[in-house]
This record gives C-alpha cells, sequence and structure tokens, in this order.
C-alpha cells in the first residue's frame, strides 16, 4: 500500500512552517497515542505513521528534498548528501521515534508526569511558593468608606538561619549527580522515552548535603505575619484583592507566591445592598401615609435624609435619595439610596380610637379606590360563575 503523504497525515498545508508542523504533530500524536487508545489497536499505527512524517518534515534538508521528490528521495539512491544511513538518502521512513517524540514530549505530556521545572537546563529549581488565601469581613460602614487593616497570616517564611538556601550556614547546594541538575531523567522503553522527576533532588535540580537545622533543608519556616491591608472604599462580597509576593515563601529561595484577600461583607440592619445602591425600609404610620409629610431617614455615612412622603401613599411605595448610596470600586458616581415606604396599621387601639376609626371609616366609601376596584372585579367574578 503507498504511503499517505506526509503533509496530510500531520494535517497541515504544503508550505507549512516549522511552528505549524510542530502543532500538527502534537495534535496527531495526542490523538493517536496508544496510552490513550487502548480500546483502538489501528491507534499505534497511526501514531507511528505521524511520528515519521514528523521525523522527515521537521529538518529543513529532509523536507526540502521530500518536497522535490517526494517518497522517492528516502527509498535509495536520490538525493545525495544527508543522513549517513546505509543506501543513501535521509535516513530511511521510520526516522528516530524517540528523537521525534521528545521533541513534543513535555508539550504533549508535562503537566502529566509532574510540570516543567521552574527553570531551565542545568540552572537552580528553587520552587515558587504557593499562593494562599484569607477571608476577611468587613461592615458596611468600612465598604462605604474603606479602611486599613492589619490581619494575621499563618504562613511559610524564609529561613533567617540558612537564609533561605536550606544548607547550614547558607553554604550553596551542590548540583544533583543523578540529573546532572536538570531536575529530570529520561528512561528508554521500546520506542518510548519516558521523563521523570529526579528522584534524588526531587525535581529541584540541587542537593544539601548538610540541611539547615533549623528549617531540616526547606529554607522556609512556618510563622504568623502581621499585614497591613488597603481596602479601598466600594468592595462587595466576592472582591479579590491580591499581594503580589506576600503568599507562602518558596522552597531553598525560590520567589514567594501571591497572597489573595477575598472580601465579605456583613449584613447591615438597616440597610440592604444591591450593587451601588442601597435600599431602606421605613415605616410610616397610617395617618403620615394618608395625610403625607416628611420624614426623616438615617444615611450609611452616618448622616440624616429627609424625605417629603406624598399624601395617599401606600405600602411598597420608592423613593430615591440621589448619591446617597455605595461608591463604585473603580470610582465614578456614587449609587442611590431606595428608601421604600412600610405603612403600619395601628394596634393595641384604645375604645375611643377604635370609635374615632369606625367613624372614619363610615365616611371613607370614596376613598379607598383600590378596595373599591377589587371588590368590584370580585362581584363580577360570582356572577359570572352563576351565570
Amino acid at each position: 500500500m503507498s504511503k499517505r503523504d506526509y503533509y496530510d497525515v500531520l494535517g497541515v498545508a504544503k508550505g507549512a512552517s516549522a511552528d505549524e508542523i510542530k502543532k500538527g504533530y502534537r495534535k496527531k500524536a495526542k490523538e493517536y497515542h496508544p496510552d490513550r487508545n487502548a480500546d483502538k489497536p489501528e491507534a499505534e499505527g497511526k501514531f507511528k505513521e505521524a511520528n515519521e512524517a514528523y521525523e522527515v518534515l521537521k529538518d529543513a534538508d529532509k523536507k526540502a528534498a521530500y518536497d522535490r521528490y517526494g517518497h522517492a528521495a528516502f527509498e535509495g539512491g536520490m538525493g545525495g548528501g544527508g543522513g549517513g544511513r546505509p543506501g543513501g538518502g535521509f535516513g530511511g521512513g521510520q526516522g528516530d521515534f524517540s528523537s521525534a517524540f521528545s521533541d513534543v514530549f513535555d508539550d504533549l505530556f508535562g503537566d502529566f508526569m509532574g510540570g516543567r521545572g521552574q527553570q531551565g537546563g542545568g540552572g537552580r529549581r528553587a520552587a515558587r511558593g504557593s499562593d494562599l488565601r484569607f477571608n476577611l469581613r468587613v461592615s458596611l460602614e468600612d465598604a462605604f468608606s474603606g479602611l486599613q487593616k492589619s490581619i494575621n497570616v499563618p504562613t511559610s517564611v524564609g529561613c533567617d538561619s540558612c537564609k533561605g538556601t536550606g544548607a547550614e550556614g547558607g553554604a550553596e547546594p551542590t548540583t544533583c549527580p543523578t540529573c546532572s541538575g536538570m531536575g529530570k531523567v529520561r528512561a528508554q522503553q521500546g520506542f518510548f522515552t519516558v521523563e521523570r522527576t529526579c528522584p534524588t533532588c526531587n525535581g529541584l535540580g540541587q542537593i544539601i548535603k548538610n540541611p539547615c537545622k533549623v528549617c531540616h533543608g526547606a529554607g522556609r519556616v512556618e510563622k504568623d505575619r502581621s499585614l497591613s491591608v488597603n481596602i479601598p472604599a466600594g468592595v462587595e462580597t466576592g472582591t479579590r484583592i491580591r499581594l503580589a509576593g506576600e503568599g507562602e515563601a518558596g522552597m531553598r529561595g525560590g520567589p514567594s507566591g501571591d497572597l489573595y484577600i477575598f472580601i465579605e461583607v456583613e449584613e447591615h440592619e438597616l440597610f440592604e445592598r444591591d450593587g451601588p445602591n442601597l435600599f431602606c425600609r421605613v415605616p410610616v404610620t397610617m395617618s403620615n401615609a394618608a395625610l403625607g409629610g416628611s420624614i426623616e431617614v438615617p444615611t450609611i455615612d452616618g448622616g440624616r435624609g429627609r424625605v417629603q412622603v406624598p399624601a395617599g401613599s401606600q405600602s411598597g411605595r420608592q423613593m430615591r435619595l440621589r448619591g446617597k448610596g455605595m461608591p463604585h470600586l473603580r470610582g465614578g458616581a456614587t449609587g442611590d439610596m431606595i428608601i421604600e415606604l412600610a405603612v403600619e396599621t395601628p394596634v393595641n387601639l384604645t375604645a375611643r380610637q377604635k370609635e374615632i376609626l369606625r367613624e372614619f371609616d363610615e365616611l371613607s366609601e370614596e376613598n379607598n379606590p383600590e378596595s373599591s376596584s377589587f371588590f368590584s372585579s370580585v362581584k363580577s367574578f360570582w356572577e359570572s360563575m352563576k351565570g
């Protein structure tokens, strides 16, 4: 059976760049990797086919020969000067599987095998510290005005005794003899090259012969830290504040992680928040609602506001105080405060009050349009049911 075009095998166009070819191979290798296709016997063949195509197209000389002569360039006699294998040409169709696969090994399986090191070849592989989370509850008043607050964060800090190196007296670690400072070791398993974290140095690339007695070689110790945090005005529940470098110290002098402060705003007894707006439910007497007048209401800044209640107001009626809500976190106009009226029915009436209300009720037949409309609809409903 004739071989498929190498460009078709990798799913790229002829004339594709080296980057596009590598991406195409990465995609096919991931799709047809035998470990991911145990139930598909044909996957291994396609995996090898993709490797063969990539082994040719990744090399500029082999690619040029293939573009000119096709598969014949590697079947003996065509185009000298290349590969150093018997029969001339550029090395035959099978290629060096481990070479091609190792080119994209980190891209395909780096996370699965434990991820890449913090630094490249042979350099110090000090691990970055973890990010930390701190939950902070603040009052609505503090969220309105903002504040500077001190917090205590349990975390890991650099060891003063060894200056974060992990070695006694601050001595520098030595290069790991097992992985030569790479932090990874490779082993050949059939036609696979398997890369694993070095068991001697745990991927750090360095070892400590004489560990620090205080931190036991970690380069950091557990300690509570006191930090001053600026809480800006306008924060709300869910707001996240990032303090770069204030997280857990890195291993053996590695960079510190970040501290993330998550804000939770406590509920208020008078105000209910909805974004930048505040809602305040204000009870008014039945007579005030009927006759109208002004009422005094509290504001979140500790002041007072005056609201005019229109005559004949009903429960649920809302009025707005402009600019008396919460500030926006990123600046801009301040929200409003919404006053919602709750008309209160009097309780514990005296005999005289009851007498006045009965007299008033007899005289107010035309003063309750909503009641009149409702009971008129009820009467029509009952009559229609009788019909």
